[in-house]
């Protein structure tokens, strides 16, 4: 597995999963390649537009793949002037872009998932229409946020297409949702990092434990060792006593056997010497 692979699998999670399976995948890829398991690590959970975004990209519908390649063909356009050319690709663009958010807001209500505005999600397909990098970007389907371009747009066509003027009241009603989604989103990973955390402390404690249970049991064996080459060093030693008592009793024996033929050969002797009775 590379960071590629690693993150393609992740990021086709959702957001609420990706926190605990970006710790598990770190604890199981960290025993072979720990720096693989640092990169792995450092990728950021992805925001619900992003994911949304991610996932249309992966079931790749022909409407997001004429957007894109519309938006080549309008990025030529301008490198070209060709102000003909500009104006028709604008027209189709509205209509494709309109088309395409509403299979990204589509594909997450299904899933479960709920965005409070389509701004973002307009806003990350206009970059993709007119920047290049942008697009290469949506392509991958592993954005972590909505995309937004700063740039010059493409004349005649505006960065997004124009919407009519929202009152005051509505913008700040719509401000307020995107503020409250972004505090209960933002609450959340604290509450997965919190999660993570606890997993991770969990972990090194159970390994504190093993590592003490291990050197306890190391230390019991080091004491049985050395009651085991104690008792070998008694009975070597005792077996170096009874070798040298064995060697001085056959030494005794030996000395006493020939005590006793000398005395047989000197009785021999004598009563060969003695007189014969008349």
């Amino acid at each position: 597995m590379d960071l590629n692979a690693a993150a393609d699998l992740l990021y086709a999670l959702p957001p609420a999963e990706f926190t605990a399976a970006r710790t598990a995948l770190v604890k199981e890829v960290k025993a072979t390649d720990a720096a693989l398991s640092r990169e792995i690590a450092g990728l950021r959970r992805p925001t619900v537009v992003a994911w949304a975004v991610n996932q249309l990209v992966r079931r790749d519908p022909p409407e997001l793949t004429e957007l894109l390649t519309l938006g080549e063909d309008l990025r030529q356009a301008w490198q070209d002037q060709d102000a003909r050319a500009l104006a028709a690709l604008s027209a189709r663009r509205t209509g494709l872009t309109a088309v395409v958010t509403r299979l990204v807001a589509d594909l997450a209500a299904a899933s479960g998932q709920r965005l409070a505005t389509l701004t973002e999600v307009e806003q990350t397909l206009d970059a993709a229409v007119v920047d290049a990098e942008a697009a290469a970007r949506v392509r991958q389907a592993t954005l972590t946020t909505a995309l937004a371009y700063s740039g010059f747009a493409p004349a005649p066509v505006p960065a997004t297409p124009r919407t009519p003027r929202q009152p005051p009241a509505d913008r700040e009603a719509r401000r307020s949702r995107e503020l409250a989604e972004a505090a209960a989103q933002a609450e959340q990973e604290a509450a997965e990092s919190e999660a993570a955390l606890a997993d991770w402390a969990r972990e090194l404690a159970d390994a504190v434990r093993e590592r003490e249970r291990r050197a306890e049991k190391l230390a019991a064996l080091e004491t049985k060792l050395a009651e085991i080459e104690s008792k070998l060093a008694a009975a070597r030693e005792k077996h170096t006593q009874a070798a040298k008592r064995a060697d001085l009793a056959q030494r005794d024996e030996t000395r006493a056997r020939r005590a006793a033929e000398a005395a047989r050969a000197r009785a021999t002797a004598a009563r060969s010497r003695a007189p014969l009775p008349e």
